[in-house]
């Protein structure tokens, strides 16, 4: 099977075929006889096989912001869309890279287990002008190789438009490839949060810096400028450290890694007593992550961190409860600023999908697949108003059903953390809001729900 498939990675093939459809970027043909759904974030093809227990999922996405290191994108979407759908039981297995019209290929397959549904997963990745364009297939048989092949084949992908680079951007520096940052004023009415139990949050170019007294605790926004061998504690402690850290300090002393400890999610945990090069003052630094971004704890002593935080990694052992680590993730909610009226201009997006694999419980086949897809736009105009829609499918056993609803009107905010709107499906509503930072940007949140500017 694995053979198979990456036989079939051609993308932007000159083949000729029949009848095209348009996606974004993209044109297509689309194979005969399977089940289409289309949303806002992707296009997607099923076919399954009951008898025979058999199945193959071809998803063609919408192009997503990325930068120009085609591998990077490559590594992103492999993070964040493969493994948000499926469990990959191995690094992807990546072949040559490629550049057809212009659009540099990236594609790689790995086995994935899901509960016991195991099949193949195959991502192809094309970059062009800081775009990727991202296709996806699943699949347990290698009786879909034409169909994969053909429809790999039949894409034709449009040239992206380029945008100027912006103030606050990040750029390249081509003799190190260093990433180096141009700071800019920030574009939203609220760049610090004083929180009500004394901590302080400003927005920075590369972090949140929260604080509060001697403590200080450096949200580190998402970044791909590393690149671990594997997710074992010690070897991605190593490399978010030489990235994040290692740069502002020296003289690096009783460097430690947390232990393997029991936990559905791997907590990542490193110590050291540095110099900060900047005051030239003795601090002790932990650099940690579980199920959060990657955050640095700076405070005067190792005894100063196990005071206000109560961890001490010396008494922690394999077995230790996940809650040790709560003082730890809760910092990660100090990414929050308030909203105000200014700042909403323009369209805020959502986008959910998901598969759910049946078996059967006396046979352990394959008892078919669900899926579900939604997306979320609001959009905010001028003089207060604004566009809602919501739009969702779900499928199973061959019948889809879908939904959508929409709302428009104005809107208002009655105070730093909530926005009011006049129609949401036939009703007035008031949601809880906030901002969180990110890398040159925001993302919105409206009642838990996260929504990025496009």
């Amino acid at each position: 099977m694995k053979k198979i498939l990456i036989a079939s990675i051609i993308l932007v093939a000159t083949q000729a075929f029949g009848q095209k459809e348009t996606f974004d970027l993209a044109t297509y043909a689309s194979p005969k006889g399977w089940k289409k759904d289309v949303t806002e974030a992707a296009v997607q093809f099923v076919h399954q096989d009951s008898a025979r227990g058999t199945y193959c999922i071809i998803m063609l996405l919408k192009s997503l912001p990325g930068t120009s290191v085609s591998k990077d994108n490559f590594d992103t979407a492999w993070s964040t869309i493969v493994k948000g759908m499926v469990k990959p039981t191995a690094n992807p297995e990546m072949q040559p890279s490629a550049v057809e019209d212009g659009w540099e290929l990236q594609s790689g397959t790995a086995p994935f287990d899901n509960d016991g549904e195991k099949g193949v997963v195959l991502l192809v990745t094309a970059t062009r002008n800081k775009k990727m364009v991202n296709a996806l297939i699943l699949t347990n048989s290698d009786a879909y190789e034409k169909n994969i092949t053909d429809f790999l084949g039949s894409i034709t992908l449009k040239k992206p438009v380029s945008t100027p680079p912006q103030p606050g951007k990040e750029i390249q520096n081509a003799n190190t490839e260093k990433k180096i940052t141009t700071a800019a004023p920030s574009k939203f009415a609220f760049t610090t949060t004083n929180f009500d139990d004394g901590w302080t949050s400003v927005e920075k170019a590369d972090w949140v810096e929260v604080t509060k007294g001697t403590s200080k605790v450096l949200l580190h926004y998402p970044t791909n400028g590393f690149k671990p061998a594997n997710t074992d504690p010690d070897v991605m402690c190593s490399a978010a450290w030489n990235y994040l850290v290692a740069p502002r300090y020296s003289n690096i002393q009783n460097y430690k890694v947390g232990p393997g400890v029991l936990d559905y999610e791997r907590p990542y945990y490193a110590e050291a007593t540095l110099t900060d090069n900047a005051s030239g003052a003795t601090v002790f630094v932990v650099l940690f992550k579980k199920g959060t971004g990657w955050m640095e704890f700076v405070l005067p002593s190792r005894k100063a961190f196990v005071e206000t935080f109560g961890v001490d990694i010396s008494k922690i052992d394999y077995y230790v409860d996940s809650e040790v680590w709560d003082p730890l993730k809760r910092m990660a909610n100090y990414n929050r600023f308030a909203v105000a009226p200014a700042d909403f201009t323009g369209k805020w997006t959502n986008n959910f999908s998901n598969n759910t694999y049946y078996a059967n419980v006396y046979t352990g086949l394959s008892a078919g697949m669900s899926t579900y897809s939604s997306s979320q736009v609001f959009e905010f105009f001028s003089g207060s108003k604004y566009k809602w829609n919501l739009v969702a499918a779900n499928s199973y056993g061959g019948a889809s059903q879908f939904a959508s609803a929409k709302g428009a009107g104005t809107f208002k905010v009655p105070n730093n953390w909530q926005i009011y709107f006049t129609d949401i499906e036939g009703k007035p509503k008031t949601y809880n809001a906030y901002f969180s930072c990110i890398k040159g940007g925001r993302l919105l949140w409206i009642d838990g729900e996260a929504y990025g500017r496009e």
